[in-house]
């Protein structure tokens, strides 16, 4: 099976998957955490506390191994009995929730008070320590509520302003509803004992009197006001009744071990009533959505056919009718048609217009151009004539120097070369020796000689000698 998270349209049909975005994926986290995590008491140390303008107060709650985030809102730090400090080791009263801007995991105080708040705490915490090893808690004996209860007992005192709120809960969401009251004192030295008997015999008379779900209600007070629902008789005839038990004790700070036993706490008497009856208020708005979509879908299905009736009507119009309102359609079909034509001529016209005159505006002048191409020829001859001769004089030119500077010409005018026996022009005496053979070239001609002396000319600095390359003197 696939686990993507799944949608069911409006039919109840076709299953399809869904593509959550990062906000409804942190919405959902925190949803599914406050609604799996009840409210509880964390104790630890505060630290990095943070008193907001807006009266907010944020810190962190930790202990040796582990912190967390909290954040207690102005209207619950309005009405703490003493001011929280950094290392104040303190109890809070916290709903686990999530931050879903930032997707920061922290806890809601709804209450704070310091560590230890003496032996009724201290009893509370023993009590609940005990009944919770025998498994009196274990979730998984608590028994779910009715769907659609058919009737509802109450234990409580027949004077408690509770009750009132209950009854007119329950008058206001299923006033069908039987209910029963099981009288009993909430407050007092036999109260506890009366709660317990209430109970069981609330238990024993559900049968008969027709109840499905018992509500164990009182109103707020401090610890002392419902210390007789922190009893261990009552606690085991909660688990005892044959039927689910919801507990409404106090307000939503409050915590007693009834609570704990019940099979469903709520955190107040009127909110008991109301997870009672939350089956007939869903019921209601279910068959209130459906009676709308049965509307919709009644009054959709009403305009359909009054369209093809409507569609209907006009085709069973006279054919006289229609006949002129074809020629009317014709009619006016044949004059649109009309203008377009006209349009269209006069769009053609006013195209071949502009281009006859671009046309006549780029014709060529072939007179000037032709006169134009004979002085150009006349200034290309000229100009060749000129370039050739320019050539010629150049070349003559070059041709003489090149004269001036051969080797011919510069042994006619009565220089010589000289070249050793390996045919090396000479340029300075030092390596000549007497008797050493030499060749010399004249303009006509070659001597073969033999030095008799050298005579080296002492002002002329030494010329190098390149061997096996003749060159001009």
């Amino acid at each position: 099976m696939s686990n993507d998270l799944l949608l069911t349209d409006s039919s109840g049909f076709a299953p399809r998957p869904q593509v959550l975005s990062v906000a409804a994926l942190n919405r959902l986290a925190r949803e599914t955490l406050e609604a799996s995590i009840p409210l509880l008491w964390v104790a630890g140390e505060i630290s990095n506390l943070t008193r907001a303008s807006s009266g907010h107060l944020y810190f962190t709650l930790k202990d040796e191994q582990a912190q967390v985030r909290c954040t207690m809102w102005r209207n619950r730090a309005q009405l703490l009995a003493f001011r929280p400090e950094n290392g104040m080791r303190v109890e809070a009263r916290a709903l686990v929730t999530l931050y879903e801007v930032r997707g920061d995991y922290q806890l809601s105080i709804e209450a704070l008070r310091p560590a230890g708040i003496g032996n009724l705490y201290e009893a509370f915490n023993r009590l609940k320590d005990k009944l919770a090893a025998e498994g009196l808690f274990d979730p998984a004996t608590r028994r779910p509520l009715p769907r659609y209860p058919r009737g509802v007992g109450i234990v409580t005192s027949p004077a408690a302003a509770a009750l009132q709120d209950v009854l007119s809960t329950l008058r206001r969401r299923a006033p069908h509803l039987d209910v029963v009251l099981y009288p009993s004192a909430v407050q007092g030295a036999d109260a506890a004992a009366r709660l317990s008997a209430a109970v069981a015999q609330a238990g024993a008379r559900a049968a008969a009197d027709g109840v499905d779900a018992l509500l164990l209600v009182r109103g707020g007070g401090s610890i002392e006001d419902l210390w007789s629902f922190n009893d261990e008789a009552l606690a085991r005839a909660i688990r005892a009744c044959p039927v689910p038990v919801v507990s409404g004790v106090g307000h939503e700070t409050d915590f007693t071990i009834a609570d704990f036993a019940a099979d469903l706490r709520a955190p107040t008497p009127t909110g008991a009533a109301e997870l009672t009856t939350s089956g007939y208020v869903a019921a209601r708005q279910t068959i209130a959505a459906l009676a709308a979509r049965l509307q919709r879908a009644a009054g959709r299905r009403v305009e359909t056919l009054s369209q093809r009736l409507d569609r209907s009507a006009l085709r069973l119009a006279h054919p006289r009718d229609r006949l002129r309102r074809a020629a009317a359609e014709l009619g006016n079909l044949s004059q649109r048609l009309q203008t377009a034509l006209q349009r269209a001529l006069e769009r053609k016209r006013d195209q071949q217009t502009r281009l006859q005159l671009r046309l006549a505006s780029r014709q060529p002048e072939i007179a000037l151009a032709r006169e134009r191409c004979e002085r150009l020829a006349q200034r290309l001859l000229r100009s060749s004539e000129v370039h050739q001769r320019r050539r010629r004089e150049q070349l003559a030119s070059l041709s003489a120097h090149l004269l001036h500077l051969a080797p011919e010409a510069v042994l006619a005018r009565g220089y010589s070369i000289a070249r050793d026996g390996n045919g090396n022009i000479l340029r300075s005496v030092g390596k000549l020796r007497p008797g050493d053979s030499i060749e010399v070239e004249l303009a006509h001609g070659k001597v073969d000689a033999q030095v008799l002396a050298a005579r080296p000319d002492i002002n002329a600095p030494p010329a190098p000698e390149t061997p096996g390359t003749p060159e001009t003197p």
